[in-house]
Parts: C-alpha cells; sequence; structure tokens
C-alpha cells in the first residue's frame, strides 16, 4: 500500500525546525490520513518497512510511529496480520459557519463541557488593549478555558473583557454558563463581531489540555465582540483542534464586468430577510 505522494525530504527539514522526532512526523501523517478517511476503517496501514523504505527512515523510527497510532487507539497490531485502521465511532466534529455567527456560538457554548483553567485580572497587554480599543495596561478580566465533547476536548480559549463588564459576573458563573450569555445578562446587547481565521503549532502549555502532540496543527480564530455601538467588550483568541471542529462558509458565484469571483453568503435574518450589517459590509468589500 502506498502512502499520498510526498517529498519526505522536504516533509522532514520544514518539521525539524521544529524539533519534531522523525517517528512522531511520520505519526502524524498516518493520523492525519486516517482522519480524513482516505484510511478507512479495516484498512490495512503500510508496515514497518514499507514506511522506513517510503520515509528514509530506519524500521525503528517506523516501528515507533506505528505504535504511537496503536497508543491512541487508531490502529490495531497483531503478529501476521498487520497493522489495521479501528473503526471508530467518535461523533463528528463541530461544524461551525460564518451564517448565525454569534448565534452558533451560543448554541455550542451550551452544548459543550467546559473546564476553567485560569481566571484573573490584570493589566491589558499592547495587543489586548488595541483589540478591546482601551489604554495599554487598562485592567481586563482574563479567562482561559478548555471546551470538550464526548470525544475528548476541541478548543482553548483565553478571552479578554473590559475589567468594569468582567466584575458583573463570577468565576463560578463563567463555569457554569457561556461568555455571551453573561455578557447579554449583564445589560450589553450584542451588536456584531469581527473574526480572523489562522494556524498555529500545539505548545507544551497548549497540547497537554488539547490532549495532542506538541507541533501539531491548530485552528487559530480570534475574535472581538462589539455592543450595539460598537464597542468591543470581549476579545477572544481560540485554538482548535481541526479534527475535531470545523470551519464552514458558503459561497455564492457573482458575475462582474470583468471577472467572476467568490462571494460570502449572507445569512437570512428573522422573516427571511438578509441582514443589514452584513449587507453592508458585503458591498464595502
Amino acid at each position: 500500500m502506498q502512502l499520498a505522494k510526498r517529498n519526505p525530504a522536504t516533509l522532514l527539514s520544514i518539521d525539524d525546525r521544529l524539533k519534531t522526532p522523525l517517528y512522531h512526523q511520520i505519526f502524524l501523517i498516518l493520523r492525519s490520513q486516517i482522519q480524513e478517511g482516505r484510511l478507512s476503517p479495516g484498512a490495512l496501514v503500510p508496515g514497518e518497512e514499507e514506511l522506513a523504505r517510503q520515509f528514509k527512515v530506519s524500521r525503528i523510527t517506523a516501528r515507533r510511529a506505528l505504535a504511537e497510532l496503536a497508543a491512541e487507539g487508531l490502529v490495531t497490531r497483531g503478529r501476521g496480520r498487520g497493522t489495521h485502521v479501528t473503526a471508530r465511532g467518535e461523533p463528528p466534529p463541530i461544524r461551525a459557519g460564518v451564517e448565525g455567527l454569534l448565534e452558533n456560538l451560543f448554541a455550542m457554548g451550551l452544548k459543550t463541557q467546559v473546564k476553567l483553567i485560569e481566571f484573573d485580572f490584570e493589566p491589558a497587554a499592547p495587543d489586548v488593549a488595541a483589540a478591546l480599543q482601551i489604554g495599554a495596561g487598562q485592567e481586563v478580566q482574563r479567562a482561559v478555558r478548555v471546551r470538550s465533547l464526548d470525544a475528548g476536548p476541541f478548543s482553548y480559549l483565553t478571552t479578554y473583557v473590559p475589567a468594569d463588564i468582567g466584575r458583573k459576573f463570577s468565576r463560578k458563573a463563567l463555569e457554569q454558563q457561556p461568555l455571551l450569555s453573561l455578557l447579554e445578562q449583564s445589560g450589553i446587547t450584542i451588536g456584531g463581531a469581527d473574526q480572523t481565521i489562522s494556524a498555529t503549532l500545539a505548545d507544551t502549555r497548549v497540547a497537554p489540555l488539547l490532549e495532542t502532540a506538541v507541533g501539531a496543527p491548530l485552528l487559530r480564530i480570534s475574535r472581538v465582540v462589539q455592543d450595539g455601538a460598537g464597542r468591543p467588550v470581549e476579545y477572544i483568541i481560540g485554538l482548535y483542534r481541526p479534527d475535531r471542529y470545523q470551519f464552514r462558509m458558503s459561497l455564492d458565484r457573482v458575475r462582474g464586468e470583468e471577472q467572476n469571483t467568490w462571494s460570502a453568503r449572507v445569512a437570512p435574518a428573522a422573516g427571511g430577510k438578509r441582514s443589514p450589517r452584513l449587507i453592508r459590509r458585503e458591498k464595502s468589500r
């Protein structure tokens, strides 16, 4: 069996800068193929000899990669029978969309389990102050939470709220309710949010809490939530396991005079009308 064609030398030279062991690099490739369905339940995984040849590593290195897959329950190994992908009954990953963004976030907060890791008040760092449009060093409430599904943790969330808002609810309340709900209970009318999506790697602090490997890829989503007057009331940085959280966007094909383009589809509001806020942004871009 052949894996998807890759250039092992290029891959290893890139990952070597991350100080990731060779066996773990191979493990990440195989795990990705299993999670994406390219190696389906029951499929035979390449053996030690074949992996060693394809990735130009020793059999010991290949054996450790397969052992790590087995330790995570992704494969079963048997003498004389080879290594096979385990049939996994994990629920599908959460899928969040641009449409109804804030409503989706609120619903996700109600349907998932949360563990509050940190909760305190501190001076705002320059990037936090800029996001919340406050002075550097001004006090903010900072909280770190991990959200989980039945399959395990999927997000590591760091939130910053201006102190005058953050003092309206307690640590215990944040352990029991979504932050958006607490903001609304404190009298804030949520008006909208600006969001940026990028990618990062799990570090030694985040990886254990998300039950993933150091150096594993993560989605990074930063979001600034504003009230009805446009004041930033929350700045959040979320790190997500891509195998348990997927971001969806619906697109429409727009025909132009010079060329055709893709445009984000605007969600219908109550009564079937489009959101005026989103329409204004759509026209301005």
